[in-house]
């Protein structure tokens, strides 16, 4: 493996930001600011997951309906992620990440005030270019903000925050839901959005990337490309994986994100430096992220479902039994990341994801007609865990496997796959469901639940195959922390 960067790729004078490192105080708003965006992202997915029963009861939504309300959000989410992470590098992180948060709000106002499943799905379209623009300059603010020995603990803190977001989420879904209407799930953004977004003007120091122009080509190349590949999987529950539609958006992906790589060999300021898939670090963990997130977003979509239509329970009482298995990113992940500083961020990803398999197989083999929750709580809990050791310890090795100035980059690329990863376990589990159950009863929406999250626990185990490989502990990390201590006043 190489670490070879081609001199187009280094930092031109006065584009990598601020000279020497911000004092404490910025440090805690910079950290405060970037996770509570991210906190805002992570609750709308669970928000709008544990809504699914009710929005399909008062929408009259169907199943491919009720996806593209995930989907919707996933798909231009996956698809503008690059784009976003380098108009943050081009124009400014702290403007661009302002920019984001005020287009995610608009997006959850005009959500709330949707009349129809489709409005509310384009409504989402919105939500998701918003959250393009603000998720990868979270980790683009923190790594710019705290010195390499201190980000792992700092990288916990966001994944604690975004985990708490995560476990949130059931609880003050169901409450809205069964209290009030399913609309404040999203009006609840538009009061947290635009303080956030005042308080990030204020509070932010501006800083660039390393490119002084925009990769236009690029950009364009990747979108497409990327919207091709992920419309295959939204599209292929109600068209058929061997529908001319889905095979064609197939090839269309692959030929167009085929010219992005051959674009980007020759590009004076390529959006993505090919050379850092040479990196061990970066190539696993963003293969990590891409099956976990199959995984989870996949069994995400069907578990608050399960807990509702095939157990019975009220959004509430769903909601707060949920938390067994997400409250665990906000309590675990902040002691994975600290320790991931001192050894390495392997261990956890590969456990993590071995728990997670293992959780999800265990929560297919206990499901069935007439189980009792106590029953369910040890298999959340694991898979829990095992979500929360990935998150942070993934995070790190991106963002600490690139030079200081190309994090937002790293950032954009694995934000990206972990949404393109979302879409395609949607797509695959609800597959795999409407093979072997439906909705009709709780026997039949249980007996379709499990095989596919079988399905789940088997992705992730695949990713464990990743985990292995990452480095540990690696040189270029340890001399990265010792520039940081001796550039410190």
């Amino acid at each position: 493996m190489t670490d070879t960067v081609s001199p187009a790729q280094a930092t031109p004078p006065g584009q990598a930001g601020r000279a020497g490192r911000p004092g404490p105080a910025h440090r805690g708003w910079t950290l405060a600011l970037a996770s509570a965006g991210a906190f805002m992202a992570a609750l709308d997915v669970v928000v709008v997951s544990t809504a699914l029963p009710t929005l399909r009861s008062q929408l009259g939504a169907s199943l491919s309906q009720l996806e593209w309300t995930i989907n919707a959000y996933s798909l231009v989410f996956g698809c503008l992620m690059l784009t976003g992470a380098a108009l943050g590098d081009r124009f400014g992180r702290r403007r661009m990440y302002v920019t984001g948060l005020l287009v995610f709000v608009l997006g959850s106002a005009l959500a709330a005030l949707s009349p129809d499943a489709g409005l509310l799905i384009a409504a989402r379209v919105v939500q998701g270019a918003g959250g393009a623009l603000l998720v990868p300059l979270t980790l683009t603010l923190i790594s710019d903000a705290f010195p390499a020995e201190q980000r792992g603990t700092a990288i916990g803190i966001w994944g604690g925050v975004t985990g708490l977001g995560v476990a949130a989420g059931p609880v003050v879904g169901g409450a809205i839901v069964q209290y009030a209407s399913w609309q404040w799930i999203f009006w609840l953004n538009v009061p947290v959005g635009l303080a956030t977004a005042a308080l990030a003007a204020l509070r932010l120091t501006e800083s660039r990337g390393p490119r002084p122009q925009l990769d236009i080509v690029g950009l364009l190349l990747a979108g497409t490309g990327l919207f091709a590949l992920t419309w295959a999987p939204v599209r292929a529950p109600a068209a058929g994986w061997g529908s001319a539609e889905v095979i064609g958006a197939l090839a269309a992906g692959t030929v167009l994100m085929g010219g992005f790589l051959a674009w980007e060999r020759r590009a004076a300021y390529p959006m993505l430096p090919l050379a850092y898939f040479r990196r061990r670090g970066f190539a696993t963990a963003n293969a990590v992220v891409f099956f976990q997130f199959v995984s989870l977003i996949g069994s995400l979509f069907f578990v608050t479902q399960l807990f509702q239509i095939g157990l019975g329970y009220s959004p509430l009482a769903a909601g707060v039994r949920i938390l067994a298995w997400m409250a665990m990113p906000m309590l675990i992940s902040p002691i994975a990341g600290t320790l991931a500083d001192r050894i390495g961020n392997r261990p956890f990803m590969v456990a993590g994801l071995i728990l997670q398999a293992g959780g999800l197989a265990w929560l297919a083999a206990s499901t069935h007609p007439g189980v009792g929750y106590p029953d369910l709580v040890a298999p959340l809990v694991i898979s829990g865990i095992g979500i929360a050791m990935c998150f942070p310890t993934v995070a790190n090795l991106v963002t600490a496997s690139v030079p200081p100035p190309d994090v937002g980059v790293a950032a954009g690329t694995n934000n990206a796959l972990n949404a393109i990863g979302g879409v395609f376990g949607i797509a695959i589990l609800a597959a795999v469901f409407a093979a072997h159950g439906s909705y009709a009863a709780p026997a039949s929406f249980i007996a379709g639940f499990r095989p596919a999250e079988w399905t789940a626990a088997a992705v992730a185990a695949v990713g464990v195959l990743a985990a292995v490989l990452a480095p540990g502990r690696s040189a270029g990390l340890v001399a990265a922390r010792a520039r940081s201590r001796a550039a410190r006043p």
